[in-house]
């Protein structure tokens, strides 16, 4: 437990955006305690693929429509100055992260997945993001190991990779290294604001001038705490790894007929994803989904058929936060003065670093380096009472 009974500013979340902001906050001389209820990193934030998106997911594009599509598009361009931030963060962080912009690639096997992508590109295009078209020979070209059978797709130049194993422990350990401090295991239970913050947890009372909720899947019932309304609800994924291989996959691979992505890690092994559903239980907990594995790797084999005599390893299930337009929630709750968000649904090992960036600008009085004001979803207050207990 923390050796005061609070701080200046409380995070709570211990995945990459409330370690990310933690850094932020400390290495301006800003008291930080963060609040996590596992370990720190133990979530989506170290259970993810390791994608770095610059693009409208083909799957989401095909099943929620155009207006959806345009709706979510100017998220891209805050991904895309994110990126600009990654390319920073290993000599920011002095450590390692495994980040390398190896470009990202989208394969259609037949005429309406090929016009889809293309569609899909032009408004992506609108926003900022760069592509390439490909025909079947240039497409094989760049990626001699896809099948031959893909008639076309578009090369992302600026999409990457990192190891997300690495990511949210090298934030919180340059947090800790500027005085911020850290507390796993432990668990919010209650929060008020009368001038300040009262927040009860599983080790004690705490309170704090201001908060800040990187809570993922559980900052609706954070928020429900102050009488808030936040439409963020966790979803079940999972993401399988193979055992280590010779170099095969040069890019961020993605598949036009469905749910993939596939990259491969400095130690040969690939990881498998694409945001498949996972199994829940009675009792909450998750476990893998034997259909969803099935599915995710059919497609898998019909883009990268030299990767089907790899073993799988392991497969894993992770919560991770989403919203229905996918746009981010970053910035002070218009109801709750000093009350702020930092949730990037979906995509937030892409948008986590920006969206830690942009919120500490905020909370700091200084323009932010994205403007999020007309992009994020802030909730508001729902009625009279300002504190709820959740047992």
């Amino acid at each position: 437990m923390p050796k005061t009974n609070g701080a200046d500013v409380i995070v709570i979340g211990g995945g990459l955006a409330g370690a990310a902001v933690s850094w932020y906050l400390s290495r301006e001389g800003v008291d930080v305690l963060l609040v996590e209820r596992g370990e720190i990193g133990a979530q989506a934030s170290g259970a993810n693929a390791g994608s770095i998106h610059l693009q409208i997911p083909v799957a989401e594009y095909r099943s929620l429509g155009q207006q959806w599509a345009e709706t979510f598009a100017p998220t891209l361009s805050m991904m895309n100055e994110g990126l600009e931030l990654w390319s920073t963060l290993e000599d920011a962080l002095e450590t390692p992260l495994e980040f390398l912009q190896c470009g990202g690639i989208i394969a259609a096997r037949t005429e309406e997945q090929l016009a889809l992508v293309r569609d899909k590109a032009a408004l992506e295009a609108q926003h900022g993001i760069r592509s390439e078209a490909l025909c079947a020979s240039e497409l094989l070209d760049r990626a001699p190991y896809l099948s031959p059978d893909m008639i076309g797709g578009a090369f992302y130049p600026d999409e990457g990779k990192a190891n997300p194993l690495l990511v949210t422990r090298a934030f919180a350990a340059a947090a800790k290294r500027h005085g911020a401090r850290l507390a796993p295991q432990t668990h919010v239970t209650g929060l008020s604001r009368q001038g300040h913050f009262t927040m009860t947890t599983s080790r004690g009372e705490l309170t704090a001038q201001r908060v800040v909720c990187c809570a993922g899947a559980d900052a609706g019932h954070v928020a429900a705490m102050l009488d808030l309304d936040l439409p963020i609800h966790g979803y079940p994924i999972q993401v399988s790894v193979t055992e280590p291989a010779a170099p095969i996959v040069q890019h961020l691979v993605y598949s036009a007929a469905g749910k993939l992505t596939l990259k491969q890690m400095s130690n040969g092994t690939c990881l498998i994803g694409g945001g498949w559903p996972s199994d829940r239980r009675a009792d909450g907990t998750l476990a893998v989904s034997d259909r969803s594995m099935s599915d995710n790797l059919e497609i898998l084999r019909s883009v990268v058929p030299a990767l089907a005599g790899l073993q799988i390893v392991r497969t894993w299930p992770a919560m991770v936060n989403g919203n229905e337009s996918w746009r981010p929630v970053v910035g002070e709750a218009p109801d709750c003065p000093g009350f702020f968000l930092c949730l990037f649904p979906w995509m937030g090992f892409t948008g986590g670093p920006i969206a830690a960036h942009c919120v500490v600008d905020l909370m700091l009085g200084r323009t932010p380096r994205y403007d999020v004001k007309n992009l994020s979803e802030l909730p508001r207050q729902q009625n009279k009472r300002n504190h709820l207990q959740i047992h």
